[in-house]
């Protein structure tokens, strides 16, 4: 698909939580655009799956199963893509998981895989290919965080604080690696994603926002073409909320 605006033809995106949700929606527009997809989850069935999807739109894509509570797994998934393709261009931060758990209820080890996954894992990832994309030609990072981080509710208090710190390394990381280095934010308000299965039915149809109501995954799209776009050139550093006006 050739477009004025979002082209992508020759990058190559790795997107964490990239086999579902709004990972999987961001993998499929950028190939659909010209990128190749490297699909990096827990579950290597389910990257495949979306790896044959992209490769029937004619581009080439990688499947690989990582845990991104672990910082050595980071360090695996960087050297692994970097053996394979050589470089990344564009990096999507997007896996993580929200539990409502009331505070008083959180176990040491809840809040560890929750601070894990959602901060320690993006953070290490990252810096890494920060690293090397400011000693290479440049390239975009896109952190997935929330409008948890910007409007914390009860019984989510390690995750909103987990997203109001990736918040804070976007905006650090922006100023380390520019500026051949672009680093932003998407901060997604409610989704109907998988997760949505577990919401009641009102949850499903009406929120607490200026559209009232929860996104659909697609609407994640453009503001993920945006900032991975050449279109986004003088953005870095910023938190766009895409949460239906919250």
């Amino acid at each position: 698909m050739k477009d004025e605006y979002f082209d992508l033809s020759g990058k190559i995106a790795l997107i964490t939580g990239g086999s579902r949700g709004l990972g999987y929606q961001m993998a499929k527009a950028f190939a659909e655009r010209g990128a190749d997809i490297i699909v990096a989850s827990r579950k290597l069935d389910a990257c495949e799956e979306v790896a044959a999807e992209i490769r029937k739109l004619g581009r080439k894509a990688l499947a690989v199963s990582v845990n991104m509570s672990h910082w050595d797994q980071a360090e695996k998934l960087v050297n692994t893509v970097y053996r394979e393709w050589g470089r990344v261009d564009i990096l999507v931060n997007n896996a993580g998981m929200s539990p409502r758990i009331p505070s008083h209820e959180v176990t040491e080890e809840w809040y560890n895989k929750i601070m894990d996954l959602n901060f320690k894992g993006p953070f290490r990832l990252g810096a890494l290919v920060a690293k090397r994309m400011y000693d290479g030609d440049g390239g975009v990072i896109i952190n997935v965080s929330s409008s948890g981080a910007l409007h914390p509710l009860p019984a989510v208090v390690p995750y909103s604080g987990a997203k109001a710190a990736m918040n804070a390394m976007t905006v650090s990381f922006a100023h380390e690696y520019g500026p051949k280095v672009r680093v932003n934010t998407i901060s997604p308000g409610p989704f109907l994603t998988d997760i949505a299965k577990a919401w009641t039915e009102e949850a499903r149809e009406k929120s607490n926002n200026a559209l009232g109501r929860p996104g659909r995954p697609e609407e994640i799209i453009t503001a993920a073409l945006f900032l991975a776009s050449p279109s986004s050139s003088f953005t870095t550093g910023a938190i766009i909320r895409v949460d239906g006006g919250m």
